[in-house]
């Protein structure tokens, strides 16, 4: 077997307790749930899974930690983030959450989104470089361990940040344009957009 049965068993739980943990990816799918509504914050959430398992598979073949000694690349990487997380939340501050002035949102976009900002979070796969490693063995070949922990970590976060999105579309579509509850959500979901980016801006290497 690619990895041991009783590794697996053992990752599973840790691997659920970290999705679980609030961070960068649940905050953008609670604000893509806000935004647009149960559909875009699944669909969000699947952009976010796929990023993660890219940032799995890059750490795999060696290229994280290409990443993590170049610091160059690292602040490259960083800032394309914390330009984009400002774009989004720019628009999300110039859009009604609801209402006929509400433009439909679209899920291939939101999955697009979350892949980008998961991507360009050079975090995520220095985080992957101190976790996973953990359990691999270094008898066997690495990059299929490396993709079975990946899968299995994307698809926790997927359903964890989806329900968390759905959660975020259910309170929209309590929503009216215009309203002060409508206001106050879009609000803190351009607020959330924005929060993700100054943190990004803010992170040390380390």
């Amino acid at each position: 077997m690619i990895v041991e049965p009783v590794v697996l068993l053992a990752f599973v739980p840790v691997g659920l307790a970290l999705n679980i943990t609030p961070g960068a990816d649940m905050m953008f799918c609670l604000a893509q749930g806000l935004r647009g509504g149960a559909r875009p914050g699944w669909a969000a959430s699947v952009g976010v899974s796929c990023g993660a398992f890219v940032h799995t598979v890059l750490a795999g073949l060696g290229l994280g930690a290409l990443v993590a000694a170049y610091p160059s690349a690292f602040e490259v990487i960083r800032w394309a983030g914390v330009a984009y997380l400002l774009y989004i939340a720019w628009k999300t501050f110039r859009t009604p959450l609801a209402g006929d002035n509400a433009p439909a949102m679209n899920s291939v976009r939101s999955a697009w989104q979350g892949f980008a900002v998961n991507l360009t979070n050079p975090k995520v796969i220095l985080f992957i470089l101190a976790f996973v490693p953990q359990f691999v063995d270094p008898n066997r070949p690495v990059l299929p361990q490396f993709l079975v922990f990946g899968t299995m970590l994307a698809i926790g976060g997927l359903i964890i940040n989806g329900l968390v999105g759905q959660f975020a579309g259910g309170l929209r579509r309590q929503l009216s344009a215009g309203t002060p509850t409508e206001r106050i959500l879009r609000w803190m979901s351009s607020t959330l957009f924005g929060g993700l980016a100054l943190r990004l801006a803010l992170s040390a290497r380390h």
